[in-house]
């Protein structure tokens, strides 16, 4: 008999328009065919009827708890002075702790599944509750979000200007370090998304056994377009862009790789696309041919028009499902190696690889001129996101993790 899920959530996973989202409703989509799926989750906005309504083919019940909110000082006094991370304060909900409980007394769940370090506090909850049904405990940490912020402070440090978010990230990394190593030793089992986030939580547990369910990508829905839809100079980075890792590469890039392609190709164009540009970006907005779109309903057009997808990453872990949304659209990619980091790919096979500002420009002003070398890169980057990377081919993975 197929394990009874639940799923617990931070934000209802529809539309699946960023990381987490994308990962919770296909790993729900596919599993559904052969599970009875429940799910539990927090609701952040007010368009919740038109969410709850398109994972109602996926899900046996659907409860929601609206998410509870801080202020700003309140924010800044936990980040001094709680021993707990950040990440670990932002969904402290009684309503939720509730309604599990209910949830708990009233089906006989095999697994709960805890999706992204913001609901661990809730996995752990479980094991002190007397309830009809006593499942076991599956933590998706969806980054190794300690080294996440690790690099942050690395990367930030070095800049004066940066030095409040480094203290920042030095902080959280030190708290994250104590809060991730527990919720991964207490709960029954780690899934994590790359064979590299599991060696960063080993590093903080050795012992510890991570499965490895690697993102995915629908690759019946990110199809290549025709050839007649490139413009041999237009450049397309997508990604939320009020997330500091994906405004990092866009100010490296714009500011240090993209001028260099304009001494080779003046026209060269730029389009960011992605929700909440921040304010760090405004600069960027005044450079000619450089565009932020905000939010975008379908960003295929966008990754379509593009000779060239780049993936400017310096900051981050986990893997880049925006990446894999590139490779199943047939494009022409070049990538940092941390933009690439945890997806089984190679230099000059699936896309190229580069980490400094001339290295990446010259890879990217060579795809912009040569049809052909794009072309081949194209093909192989199609075939490995559909043949490897589809999420039903990645869903089963994650049985295995039930089943052992």
């Amino acid at each position: 008999m197929s394990p009874k899920l639940l799923f617990l959530t931070p934000d209802l996973p529809y539309p699946p328009h960023q990381g987490a989202a994308i990962r919770t409703y296909n790993l729900i989509k596919n599993l559904a065919p052969r599970h009875e799926v429940h799910l539990l989750s927090f609701v952040q906005g007010k368009d919740e009827a038109e969410r709850l309504e398109s994972l109602s083919p996926y899900c046996a019940t659907v409860a929601t708890v609206r998410a509870p909110s801080r202020s700003t000082v309140h924010r800044a006094l936990s980040v001094l002075f709680s021993s707990s991370p950040d990440m670990a304060l932002r969904l402290p909900s009684s309503s939720f702790t509730d309604q599990l409980r209910i949830l708990l007394d009233r089906e006989r769940f095999d697994f709960v599944q805890v999706e992204a370090i913001e609901i661990a506090r809730y996995g752990l909850a479980i094991r002190e509750m007397r309830t009809s049904s006593q499942p076991r405990v599956v933590f998706d940490d969806i980054n190794a979000e300690y080294l996440l912020q690790r690099r942050a402070f690395e990367t930030d440090i070095r800049h004066p200007s940066r030095w409040l978010p480094a203290f920042y990230s030095l902080i959280q990394w030190q708290k994250l370090q104590r809060y991730e190593k527990d919720a991964c030793q207490r709960l029954e089992r780690t899934v994590v998304v790359s064979e590299a986030d599991a060696r960063a939580l080993r590093q903080l547990l050795p012992d510890l056994h991570c499965f490895v369910v690697p993102n995915g990508v629908d690759s019946s829905y990110f199809l290549p377009s025709s050839p007649e839809a490139e413009s041999d100079t237009v450049l397309v980075f997508t990604g939320k862009m009020d997330f500091r890792p994906n405004i990092d590469a866009v100010l490296w890039f714009v500011q240090e790789v993209l001028p260099l392609i304009r001494q080779a190709i003046p026209e060269a164009r730029f389009n960011v696309v992605g929700r909440n540009p921040h304010p760090r970006l405004r600069a960027v907005r005044e450079i000619p041919g450089v565009n932020l779109t905000g939010y975008v309903s379908d960003v295929r057009p966008y990754v379509a028009e593009a000779a060239v997808y780049v993936v400017p990453l310096r900051v981050g872990g986990g893997t880049r499902l925006k990446l894999m949304e590139a490779m199943a659209m047939g494009k022409a990619i070049v990538s940092t190696s941390l933009g690439c980091e945890g997806i089984d790919v190679s230099h000059q096979r699936e896309l190229l690889i580069a980490d400094d500002p001339p290295t990446f420009a010259r890879a990217v002003v060579g795809l912009m001129k040569d049809r052909n070398r794009r072309r081949r890169l194209q093909i192989t980057a199609r075939s490995v996101a559909e043949s490897e990377h589809d999420w039903s081919q990645i869903t089963p993975l994650l049985e295995r993790v039930y089943e052992r």
